[in-house]
This record gives structure tokens, C-alpha cells and sequence, in this order.
């Protein structure tokens, strides 16, 4: 079992990417203020994050939340940070390595970098049609793409939450050893757009610059995450009255 803290009904990851378990299957997913708002109208979304393997802390929403509620402090690991480990693990053991999602322009670009910075990695990947819903031919041709290749790593880019649910939903598919939902990783990695400069990561501000550079994005996702902090609030001052 992994090391976990509980934040309002999920389990989120408080160790380290060093202690995956390499003798089963492991589904990684990201974790956030507004996962978790998307998640309160959506089960097959809220039923993807409770059943992953890795549910790792992305947006410092989370970590406030568990000082608050539990004391405790976690570790953000991002989807980048998930990707550079990985990609390191696999350049050290000469694995295999898949990237679902994303324009074949960009995959492209993935696999030019990957080839230079990671020499000892083979690549592979396959870019799904772009559409709201796969079908089952869809969902098929991307399985069979993937088995095909025997990868030991599987990147799935397809935006959240579509990418957590069909992670989730075919897992059992799908013969790798992690599976691991990255979000905008694909792009940064392709040079398509920026993750902020690593000093802003470091001081867990990232989301700060990201609502200057993306300011659209904090006002689409502003409800979502203002349900989690009420949520958070709300079990605060139940906790300090039963206490």
C-alpha cells in the first residue's frame, strides 16, 4: 500500500515516485481544486480519481487543504514531474515508452526531444481522432496501437477529465506497467507553449504565473475550485467543533 492523506474523500499520494511498486500495474493521476470540483457533477470522473493507483497532489489548493484538515504537508508532484522521472527510469533501464493523444505534429516534436535526451528509450505513439466521445472502434484502435508496441510506460494526453476516464475505463486493457495522465505535458515537452520558470515551481506559485499567462483558463476553472476550498472550510469547523 501506498502512503496517502486524505483530503475530503480522496487519497492523495504523500510519498515519493521513487516507491512505485514495479510488480503490479500502476495508473497515476493528477490531483487539484479543480479536479475536484469537476469530479462533484461527474462519477465516472470522481470514480477514476478514487481508483487510482497514484493519486498525486498538483495545485497547492490541495496542499493547503491537507495542512488545514489533516496537519499534514504533501508534496506536490505534478504531471511534469511525473513525465521527467519516468522518462529518466526508462532511459536507465531501456524501457519502452507510448504517448497517447495529441496532434501527430506534436507527437513529432515528442519524439525528436526524447530521442535526444533520453537516447536509451524507444518510443511510440498514436494520435486519436479529435472528438468530444471515442467510439468502441476507437477506443480499440488505441488499445491495439499500444499492446502492439509493449510498452512499459504509457503517457495518456488527452486532456482532464477525458483522459482520467479512459485511462480508468481501459486499464485492464492495457498491457503496461504504469499508465500516467500528463495533461499539458505533451505541449510543454513539444515546445508548443511554457510551463513557468522552475523558480515559480519551486515556490509552489506556478498557478500565480499561469493565471497571467492563461487567464482564461483560472476564470473557466475559478467555480471549481472555489467548491473545494468551501469544502475544505466547511470540514475545518466541523473537525474544530467535535474536537
Amino acid at each position: 500500500m501506498y502512503k496517502t492523506t486524505d483530503v475530503l474523500g480522496y487519497k492523495v499520494f504523500s510519498g515519493s515516485l521513487a516507491d512505485l511498486d514495479g510488480s503490479r500495474q500502476n495508473l497515476i493521476n493528477t490531483f487539484s481544486p479543480n479536479s475536484y470540483g469537476l469530479a462533484l457533477t461527474d462519477e465516472p470522473f470522481r470514480n477514476a480519481l478514487l481508483e487510482t493507483d497514484l493519486l498525486v497532489l498538483d495545485g497547492m489548493g490541495v496542499a493547503i487543504g491537507s495542512m488545514l484538515l489533516r496537519g499534514k504537508n504533501i508534496k506536490k508532484i505534478a504531471g511534469q514531474d511525473c513525465f521527467d522521472y519516468l522518462m529518466a527510469e526508462a532511459n536507465q533501464r531501456g524501457w519502452r515508452v507510448f504517448f497517447l493523444g495529441s496532434s501527430p505534429a506534436t507527437l513529432s516534436k515528442i519524439a525528436a526531444r526524447a530521442a535526444s535526451e533520453y537516447p536509451s528509450v524507444v518510443t511510440a505513439s498514436y494520435s486519436p481522432p479529435f472528438k468530444p466521445e471515442f467510439t468502441a472502434e476507437d477506443n480499440t484502435a488505441m488499445i491495439d496501437a499500444i499492446n502492439a508496441f509493449h510498452p512499459q510506460v504509457l503517457f495518456v494526453g488527452l486532456t482532464a477529465p477525458k483522459q482520467e476516464k479512459w485511462a480508468h475505463q481501459h486499464r485492464r486493457r492495457i498491457n503496461a506497467q504504469v499508465i500516467s495522465t500528463i495533461g499539458n505535458v505533451f505541449d510543454w515537452y513539444a515546445g508548443n507553449s511554457k510551463r513557468p520558470a522552475p523558480i515559480w515551481v519551486k515556490l509552489r506559485m506556478e498557478w500565480l504565473v499561469r493565471i497571467f499567462l492563461r487567464p482564461e483558463i483560472f476564470k473557466r476553472n475559478t467555480g471549481n475550485q472555489m467548491k473545494f476550498f468551501r469544502d475544505v472550510l466547511l470540514q475545518f469547523f466541523h473537525l474544530k467543533r467535535i474536537n
